[in-house]
């Protein structure tokens, strides 16, 4: 088998595109992925972005082969490996646990898979790695020697040298402190551009997701739900799950009680709100339209003209101040509570709870919905541990420390 899975799994010359076809699978008693299609370009950066239970982990774990699907196909670089066991893809994965072997080096846990298949050069290539992620000086130090965040960086060293043509990133900064996760979501980038691999990253961070990828889908109840560059998914999301999930929104339920050529007017206590056709889903009936919280104006008297959409008077029941903006809860009868980003650009009077205010914002930053938002439609069963991820791959490389 080893013979088999060197040959299998030697150096790509640049990444491959993956395509999952009617993939489903069917545990007993649930569903987790339901007559899935994707496609992922070679040399691409995709994020696969849901809450637990989405059916995220499921997916990554038929890619990487440690489950099967219950029917559908797996293809990577135009070749079906569904019927292919792990060892036989041309598929590495970074866990969020970095399963580096503590009495080596870092320079030998970067180029044992190297040495492993007999890769000429393998010091060579493992130090190139190392100055890959900045971490050169670092070579002959033990895994216990370095922090949480070089660490991770040596995982990923390690999975880069093999130069597999699909990498699975399966929430590796999930262990790193804001400022430290911020810093290796740049630099994954930078180092995707740099080896042209096609990385395919599995998470619930939106932030993580959307600073990252090229190409965002959000999951839900085993399906995708939206798929697009990530400014397009967070500026006109399709459904009131996309809506809520990336990022938040404020969502209004009303009747279409007016439209043009080019905008509809849903009515929503009595006050008209406009939305651009294009941006809607549902252009007749009862619509569920949307505003995001940093689109919307707080005002402390009404404002005039008619350009804007108006809504108040509102009475201030939170204010947080999060440093860049001031986050606001706004209760407009008739309406809830409303949600308002307020960026800090003065040392102005800001508004505080128990101030009435007004709000509005411009029509071109509303989108309609094609569902609405509390319409329960069931729940999947949430994913097998990832644990179970890391475990398996560890016993992978002990099994090849053994042999060798």
């Amino acid at each position: 088998m080893a013979e088999t899975s060197s040959s299998v799994r030697g150096f790509a010359e640049a990444g491959a595109d993956l395509s999952l076809v009617g993939v489903s699978k069917r545990f007993p008693g649930f569903t987790a992925i339901d007559d899935l299609f994707l496609d992922i370009p070679a040399g691409s950066f995709f994020a696969l972005l849901g809450p637990s239970g989405c059916g995220k982990t499921t997916t990554l774990r038929l890619v990487a082969g440690l489950e099967e699907p219950t029917q559908g196909k797996i293809l990577i670089g135009g070749k079906d490996v569904t019927n292919t066991t792990s060892y036989q893809r041309p598929v590495n994965t970074v866990f969020q646990s970095y399963a580096l072997f503590p009495h080596m080096t870092i320079l030998e846990n970067v180029a044992f898979g190297l040495r492993r298949r007999r890769i000429a050069d393998a010091e060579k290539l493992a130090k190139e790695a190392l100055d890959l992620v900045e971490l050169a000086h670092v070579a002959s130090r033990k895994p216990s020697q370095l922090s949480g965040g070089q660490q991770q960086r040596v995982a990923l060293a390690r999975a880069v040298v093999n130069r597999p043509a699909l990498l699975l990133l399966d929430e590796p900064l999930g262990a790193l402190d804001l400022k430290l996760r911020r810093q290796m979501q740049l630099e994954l980038k930078d180092i995707q551009s740099e080896v042209g691999l096609t990385f395919l990253h599995v998470t619930h961070d939106q932030e993580e997701a959307m600073t990252m990828a090229d190409t965002v889908a959000v999951m839900n109840r085993g399906r995708i739900e939206q798929m697009g560059a990530p400014e397009a998914l967070y500026e006109l999301p399709t459904t009131s799950f996309v809506a809520a999930f990336l990022g938040q929104s404020n969502l209004f339920t009303g009747d279409v009680t007016d439209s043009s050529a080019t905008t509809m007017t849903v009515g929503v206590a009595g006050v008209g709100i406009v939305v651009p056709l294009d941006r809607a889903q549902v252009h007749r009936g009862v619509v569920t339209v949307g505003v995001r919280p940093e689109k919307v104006t707080l005002h402390r008297q009404k404002p005039s003209g008619s350009n804007r959409t108006v809504i108040g008077p509102g009475r201030v029941t939170d204010a947080s101040f999060s440093g860049v903006s001031t986050q606001y809860t706004v209760a407009v009868p008739g309406f809830g509570d409303v949600t308002v980003f307020a960026q800090n650009t003065s040392l102005g009077d800001h508004a505080r709870p128990g101030d009435e205010v007004y709000l509005s914002w411009s029509p071109e930053h509303a989108f309609g919905l094609l569902d609405h938002p509390n319409v329960s439609s069931g729940k999947f069963v949430a994913d097998t541990d990832t644990g179970s991820l890391v475990v398996a791959e560890r016993e992978k490389l002990e099994a090849e420390l053994e042999e060798s």
